[in-house]
């Protein structure tokens, strides 16, 4: 089967793509380097993936329309799995139209471009921020999205109702994702485990927005590939779907752990709440484990110390 994974290179993409390639798919992705963080740790993502007879690379920004459409006319993928996007609730609050425009445009460019296709599969990489101010807990799909709170989340959204309309103008079958607090090997430095892991090793400072009560869903990078490679196999008219921990953790909590798999103490530095970000994120899988069969294996000590001993091996430190 032809799987095109769009954002590839990035943390959740090099996963996949990895996954993928092990189970002997020939893999196509779209990735274009952007420099949110350092490309040349994307480029050590799939490093090891270049040599298969399998991959594809096309260093390419989903905004370029006509690049789009000649990568699909030449070598028309089954499957696309479509995981690009400018990510981060705060950064989207500086740059809106940057966001609009990528996560927006971007997504409408590879959904224009595969409608006639006679494709088997769309899945979109949704957002847990789409759910913005939502009182009730856990987060489930079928709650109002009334309260995005930045525009990253607005875009997420966005995303999910242009996939909508696709389908049901096009039979598109698509499968929208929505991720809650990925981390794990790879993860983005500015995410908060790994932010927080490099910090304390180097003694400096930890910023924590509020008084470190805020709750997150932090969902280990096995699980969320876990749910997202059946989600391929398992095409949906349209279906919105939860992925998550189902699990809370207090920011202090996660520090905590950290800290304690470091052997080392964090000097905190707490700052005013940051505009955009929520008190509590917490995903309701139910939906998930009864169309996936997905069940959150990995705790967050669990996937802490997985992730802790990866970093540190980089560092080349022996535990």
């Amino acid at each position: 089967m032809k799987i095109l994974v769009t954002g590839g290179a990035g943390f959740i993409g090099s996963h996949l793509v990895g996954a993928l390639l092990e189970r002997g798919e020939s893999v196509t992705v779209i990735d274009n380097f952007d420099d949110f963080y350092d490309p040349a740790l994307k480029r050590e993502n799939i490093r090891g993936y270049r040599s298969s007879e399998n991959f594809k690379l096309h260093e390419l920004d989903i905004r370029d329309r006509d690049g789009i459409f000649r990568i699909i006319r030449d070598d028309p993928p089954d499957v696309v799995c479509h995981l690009a996007a400018k990510a981060g609730v705060r950064p989207s609050i500086e740059e809106p139209l940057l966001y609009q425009r990528v996560n927006c445009e971007g997504t409408l460019n590879l959904l224009e471009a595969i409608k006639d296709i006679g494709i088997k599969n769309f899945v979109f990489a949704s957002s847990s921020s789409v759910y913005g101010i939502n009182s009730k807990i856990p987060f489930s799909e079928d709650d109002p999205i009334r309260y995005p709170v930045s525009p990253y989340a607005s875009t997420k959204r966005a995303g999910e109702l242009m996939c909508f309309t696709y389908s049901h103008l096009y039979g598109i079958p698509i499968t929208c994702l929505r991720f809650f607090t990925v981390y794990g090997e790879r993860g983005r430095p500015e995410m908060a485990v790994q932010k927080f892991t490099h910090l304390i090793w180097e003694g400096r400072e930890v910023p924590v927005y509020g008084d470190g009560t805020a709750r997150r869903d932090f969902t280990y990078i096995g699980d969320i590939i876990n749910g997202l490679v059946t989600s391929v196999y398992r095409p949906f008219n349209y279906e919105i779907i939860n992925l998550g921990g189902s699990q809370t953790v207090e920011v202090r909590r996660l520090i905590s752990i950290i800290e304690d798999r470091l052997g080392k103490k964090a000097r905190i530095k707490y700052l005013d709440p940051a505009p955009g970000d929520v008190p509590v994120t917490y995903a309701d899988v139910t939906k998930a484990e009864r169309l996936l069969g997905y069940r959150p294996e990995v705790n967050i000590e669990a996937g802490v110390e997985r992730y802790v001993r990866w970093f540190l091996a980089r560092k080349g430190v022996e535990r």
